[in-house]
């Protein structure tokens, strides 16, 4: 039976890139002369961990990091900002999540929304991916088109289409 998996994965690569060509554009922008502004990735915990002067250098820092992101093919759904907070040293810090596997409830509220589509397809949850398999490949083209027009929060990539 034909099948596919449903992921959401971050590309690292990309994403380094996308933190260097920020950096490079931090360098170059006159407003960011001597001020501070950080961009630190944390792999483990899925984090980036950004450190700036006030709320209006962090928002230039995000805008600059979300630009910079989106030129190396990232979509910016894949990152979600947290609140701003106080550092001891009177500064701001914001820890903005990676979007990297489907967490429990996107993979539940995806299942849901391909059996609520009432189509010949089974969807079943594997770890951090959603398998969905039919008789025919054009369900699962469907099925595709379903999840990519649905909004669940971040990017979805289609992978392992098999046709056995």
């Amino acid at each position: 039976m034909p099948s596919f998996d449903v992921v959401s994965r971050m590309n690292y690569a990309e994403l380094d890139n996308a933190i260097n060509n920020a950096k490079k554009a931090i360098a170059q922008r006159f407003d960011f002369r001597g001020a501070t502004a950080e961009i630190e990735l944390d792999r483990k915990e899925k984090l980036l961990k950004l450190v700036a002067d006030d709320a209006t250098k962090m928002r230039g820092l995000l805008e600059m990091l979300t630009s910079a992101v989106i030129r190396r093919g990232i979509e910016p759904k894949a990152m979600t900002p947290g609140e701003f907070e106080a550092t001891a040293l009177g500064k701001l810090k914001c820890a903005v999540k990676l979007h990297d596997g489907l967490e429990q409830d996107a993979a539940k509220a995806i299942s849901k929304a391909i059996k609520e589509s009432k189509m010949k397809v089974q969807a079943s949850i594997q770890g951090e991916e959603v398998r969905v398999t039919a008789k025919q490949i054009d369900d699962l083209q469907a099925v595709m088109k379903l999840l990519t027009a649905a909004d669940f929060g971040m990017p979805l990539q289609y992978v392992n289409m098999r046709n056995s």
